[in-house]
């Protein structure tokens, strides 16, 4: 089955939804092969902005290139919370050097990625091709851990 296209107010509240969670994951082709990996993002002005670990090479693989980002509240649902929604969407990202207002929106960057200091690198995507989907009645998962 194929998404339906989203409108502009989808769009909106797509973005809307993306900027209530922190972090998400962007996916390009690096050498050929795909990969994931994960980053910090915030909406400024209808665009996303990532912040990822500079020391793996991926901020350079995605400059000018079309990636895919995600991100969802599967993580940060709260008790009694039966809301799911995922955000998809493509474009072109650019490596970018934040402003002061835009560094403070990112906060504290991570002290280290694998075991090294954490480098920051910063890329900037006009999404394209928005896709949202939201689910309802989806219980939260508890596990019950055994004695």
């Amino acid at each position: 089955m194929v998404a339906a296209p989203s409108g502009p107010s989808d769009d909106y509240r797509a973005l809307e939804l993306l900027a209530r969670t922190p972090y998400g994951r962007v996916s390009v082709s690096m050498r050929a092969l795909p990969f994931v990996t994960v980053a910090r993002h915030v909406v400024v002005d209808g665009q996303v902005l990532l912040r990822l670990h500079g020391g793996f090479g991926y901020a350079q693989a995605c400059d000018g290139s079309v990636v895919a980002y995600g991100a969802d509240n599967l993580a940060g649902r709260e008790e009694g919370d039966e809301s799911v929604w995922t955000v998809q969407f493509v474009g072109t990202a650019r490596i970018f050097t934040p402003g002061p207002a835009e560094l403070g929106l990112f906060g504290r960057a991570p002290r280290s990625a694998d075991d090294a200091p954490f480098i920051p690198e910063y890329l900037c995507i006009e999404p394209q091709f928005i896709s949202l989907h939201h689910l309802e009645g989806v219980p939260a998962r508890r596990v019950e851990h055994s004695a």
